[in-house]
């Protein structure tokens, strides 16, 4: 099965720790983690958010770079 995020990967690249999105979010850092496994996906309005705290495309998150 194919990923549908690529949040853990942009983190890394943004040098930023799933612990600190997470408090960003007023979010559980199992959750956020969760994200990052590709367990669970965050919502619309999450993920958008989320985009613009790394300060990247929220569709880089999805499918990542073409």
């Amino acid at each position: 099965m194919k990923d549908l995020n690529r949040l853990k990967v942009v983190l890394v690249e943004k040098k930023r720790t799933s612990k600190w999105l997470a408090e960003e979010l007023g979010k559980n850092v199992a959750t956020v983690s969760k994200w990052c496994t590709n367990t669970i996906q965050p919502d619309l309005p999450t993920l958008n958010r989320i985009a613009e705290l790394l300060d990247v495309d929220p569709r880089e998150l999805i499918n990542g770079k073409d």
